[in-house]
């Protein structure tokens, strides 16, 4: 009863430092030890000309088991979320050295279990599920930076002024950058000896036209990165004129189903 009773005096209630009535969960929640204890205090301290029946007593615990089954099932359900999260890439809610909300990003190395509770570990550090704000697919982050034409390239080969063709490129980023590139066009590669790659900047010698049928092409260019990124919309290459029979020589290409 102690427990329950504060001290009165002048009409107010005297605070003490005396534990709390009911134990509580670290989510402010009563959990079934409270429950229990504030029952029997029920129980001990009911109106005698008016007690509660042990039908009503049966109903409340009754009542308090299902809201325990649904609360664990719940953190069941939670924690097997966080188990799904291994491997993935997150964006989480963190703290700067200020105090200031900021946003993190990395991987889910790991799952630690605290009172029953999951925990996310994300670059050595620890996170509730609640502090994150986003999940990420990896092979999005890959083509995210991934090799690229950054603008639109539409060339004119004229076999009578034969001149090489450059353009830029962009070698990607983080995980998926390339260093070296080839070449398609007509559906043939063409020989590495003809396609040079200074920086971002790619040249095709102008040996590797001179043998085309007149006519628009759309080449195609892949890069060496990870993902063998493949670019086959950004390039048209228009041929046109007459080779002198002195510039015609050796097939400049490869056939790619070799």
């Amino acid at each position: 009863m102690s427990d329950l009773l504060q001290q009165v005096t002048n009409g107010k209630v005297v605070s003490t430092n005396s534990t709390s009535t009911a134990s509580k969960s670290g989510t402010g929640s009563l959990d079934k030890t409270a429950f229990l204890k504030l029952l029997v205090t029920q129980m001990k301290y009911q109106d005698p000309l008016n007690p509660s029946t042990d039908t009503q007593f049966v109903e409340q615990l009754a009542t308090f088991s299902q809201l325990e089954q649904m609360q664990n099932l719940n953190q069941t359900s939670s924690n097997n979320q966080a188990f799904g999260l291994v491997g993935m890439n997150v964006v989480v809610n963190s703290k700067d050295g200020t105090g200031n909300m900021i946003l993190k990003d990395g991987t889910v190395d790991s799952v630690v279990i605290s009172n029953g509770v999951a925990n996310l570990v994300v670059n050595d550090n620890i996170y509730t599920l609640d502090q994150i704000v986003q999940v990420v697919d990896a092979t999005y982050l890959l083509q995210r930076g991934a090799p690229y034409i950054p603008n639109p390239v539409k060339a004119t080969f004229n076999k009578e002024e034969p001149s090489n063709i450059s353009f830029e490129v962009n070698l990607g980023s983080d995980k998926t950058i390339a260093d070296d590139i080839a070449f398609i066009i007509g559906g043939k590669a063409v020989d590495a000896k003809y396609v040079t790659l200074d920086g971002n900047k790619v040249t095709i010698s102008k040996e590797a036209f001179m043998n085309l049928d007149n006519g628009t092409y759309k080449p195609v260019l892949m890069f060496n990165d990870i993902l063998y990124t493949t670019v086959t919309n950004k390039i048209t290459v228009t041929i046109e004129g007459t080779a002198p029979e002195a510039e015609q020589g050796e097939d400049s290409t490869e056939n790619t189903d070799d």
